[in-house]
């Protein structure tokens, strides 16, 4: 019974992730990724104008009605039109606007993700090792950023002690330890330039990891995606055959 419930919670999961994808803010829409500059900025399907100052960004539509851009990720203003959405994302001290398409061929033709069969031998009661510090992590389009990360989580597997430093990530579900990693499977398996992870704060100094929740980052649906990349001292020397399987487009 245990062990069927702690299937069906991982399957539960599985659909949540499919529906967030399918979703009309989801990965799948993201069909454009443009770099503002100080002052005017004019993107035609978008009908109006960006404006930039400083870290003020408005939009000025064919009307001449003007409203100010907010640019927090978890509740962004949006300009819609048609099917075609945009909002703005800050990226160090460069911002952007992102185009999604709720009409787009990926969304259209998306079949779902592929999963490695549900594996309890990849959930840990992990340690957390403490150590806060920063950490650099570089991302797809080479920024790097400073990020808090609370120290080691370390984990056991078959024998053998490893260890992954997560950061924190901010989620519409609150504040999360993020894992950026990479493993063996990356080679042929899932996406060849890693995946990640969301887990609850440490609770009593122990990280409940559990892989089976592994999900492929964003950028293997678009290329307007910005994703960070896995810090070197997260690159497990093991075969991390749990969670999502790598992405095949079914675009026409």
């Amino acid at each position: 019974m245990a062990s069927t419930s702690y299937d069906d919670s991982i399957r539960a999961w599985q659909q949540h992730r499919d529906a967030g994808l399918r979703a009309p803010d989801g990965w799948l829409t993201l069909v454009g990724l443009f770099w503002l500059k100080p002052g005017a900025n004019t993107i035609a399907s978008a009908a109006g104008t960006f404006h930039q100052q400083g870290d003020k960004i408005t939009f000025t539509d064919s009307h001449g009605a003007q409203k100010n851009l907010s640019y927090d990720e978890q509740n962004p203003d949006i300009v819609q039109t048609g099917t075609v959405s945009f909002s703005v994302i800050k990226r160090g001290d460069r911002f952007a606007v992102r185009a999604r398409d709720i009409a787009s061929p990926v969304r259209k033709n998306f079949r779902g993700m592929r999963y490695f069969p549900i594996n309890p031998a990849f959930h840990f009661q992990a340690k957390l090792i403490p150590d806060v510090k920063k950490i650099s992590i570089l991302n797809i389009i080479g920024q790097t950023d400073q990020e808090e990360s609370p120290g080691w989580v370390e984990f056991t597997y078959q024998g053998r002690p490893h260890r992954l430093r997560p950061i924190y990530e901010e989620t519409s579900h609150g504040r999360t330890l993020y894992f950026l990693f990479k493993d063996t499977t990356n080679k042929t398996q899932t996406y060849q330039a890693g995946r990640m992870l969301n887990t609850p704060l440490a609770v009593a100094g122990i990280v409940d990891l559990d892989f089976n929740r592994a999900y492929t980052p964003p950028c293997t649906f678009t290329p307007y995606a910005t994703c960070p990349l896995p810090p070197k001292e997260n690159r497990l020397p093991i075969a991390v055959e749990a969670g999502e399987l790598r992405f095949t487009s079914h675009t026409e």
